[in-house]
């Protein structure tokens, strides 16, 4: 099963993909962490993507989607894997779509995270994160140690409440389209209710997966 998670900054994709991936056997693949990957072990498209990257430009959409059929053509993922960030725009939609199918495989599930706007302003503005290995921390204050690396822990700029206006009317404007396109090709998106404690929202997803928390299919 490969499921593709959306919603707004702040709305809990990659903690929810963490624990998705865990209950449901399949690994998360987001796009950060599979294009540093691929930039470590000096992978051919790990070469391409960092020459766009040496020269200031953005890594181009082809070579992330390059880098994902890899992983998604991969054994790690014969039995699905969970999309977090993968999805970002329209076009990056429809290659996706492409990519899968040039592989055999497909979109099985999309799940919407949704949160009211101003809780995700509360969230993320009392948001830190490791500087090290990326992990989000609600509610610990810069300069803390972080649970998984030792890594300290630093407040983006990106997480100022006014920054974080402006990721919004961006996701509005680029990725908020991605679900009508998604609607579109007849693919049904299952909005998950995101304002609640972080198991409480896990059960709710499962339960769009038609996957009850004990793992027995519903």
């Amino acid at each position: 099963m490969i499921i593709v998670l959306l919603g707004p900054p702040g709305a809990g994709k990659g903690t929810q993909a963490d624990r998705l991936a865990a209950r449901l056997g399949i690994p998360k693949i987001a796009t950060g962490d599979v294009l540093r990957a691929a930039l470590r072990d000096g992978t051919p498209r790990g070469k391409e993507a960092k020459a766009f990257m040496d020269r200031g430009d953005l890594v181009p959409d082809s070579v992330i989607l390059g880098i994902l059929q890899d992983v998604m053509n991969s054994p790690a993922t014969a039995k699905g894997a969970i999309l977090d960030g993968a999805v970002r725009t329209v076009p990056q939609a429809e290659g996706l779509g492409i990519m899968l199918a040039e592989i055999g495989k497909k979109v099985d599930k999309v799940l919407l995270f949704d949160v009211d706007d101003e809780e995700l302003v509360k969230r993320l503005s009392t948001r830190t994160v490791c500087e090290g290995c990326q992990t989000p921390y609600m509610g610990r204050l810069p300069g803390s140690e972080c649970e998984k690396c030792g890594g300290r822990l630093v407040r983006r700029k990106d997480d100022e409440p006014e920054a974080i206006r402006n990721r919004l009317e961006v996701y509005r404007s680029q990725t908020e389209p991605v679900i009508d396109w998604y609607k579109d090709q007849k693919m049904k998106v299952t909005k998950v209710d995101a304002d609640a404690p972080v198991d409480e929202v896990t059960a709710r997803a499962l339960e769009a997966l038609g996957e009850s928390e004990s793992g027995v299919k519903t």
